[in-house]
């Protein structure tokens, strides 16, 4: 299940529990609303909060750079925040983290976003 909320001009994308490469379902699931969000956001700062998930496969990591480029194209960014051991550690040993922030916190990506000027 993926829920929804705004806080401080910032979209926060609370993700579930696993996003393994078969569960077909839930990838689509998730896919649509990450691509909407990377779509029509407004202001275009999404904070996705993985505080749910135990674990995560390619086929998410895919979808995420998918969600990046998108919001990029509009002068945004994606925050990711309270990962798990297992899950900060896929990010950070593909090297992830190089791409989008790891915060502690909710609110820490709260307020890097919030702060963060965009575009030109």
């Amino acid at each position: 299940m993926l829920r929804t909320d705004r806080q401080q001009n910032v979209t926060i994308l609370a993700l579930g529990k696993s996003y393994d490469s078969l569960d077909l379902a839930r990838l689509d699931q998730v896919r649509r609303s990450l691509l909407d969000e990377a779509d029509h956001a407004d202001p275009p700062l999404l904070a996705l909060d993985f505080t749910r998930t135990e674990f995560i496969g390619s086929s998410f990591i895919e979808l995420l750079v998918r969600a990046w480029k998108r919001i990029k194209q509009r002068d945004g960014l994606i925050v990711l925040c309270r990962l798990n051991p297992f899950c900060e550690e896929v990010f950070r040993v593909a090297r992830l983290d190089q791409i989008w922030e790891i915060f502690p916190t909710r609110q820490e990506a709260i307020e890097t976003l919030n702060g963060t000027p965009r575009g030109p």
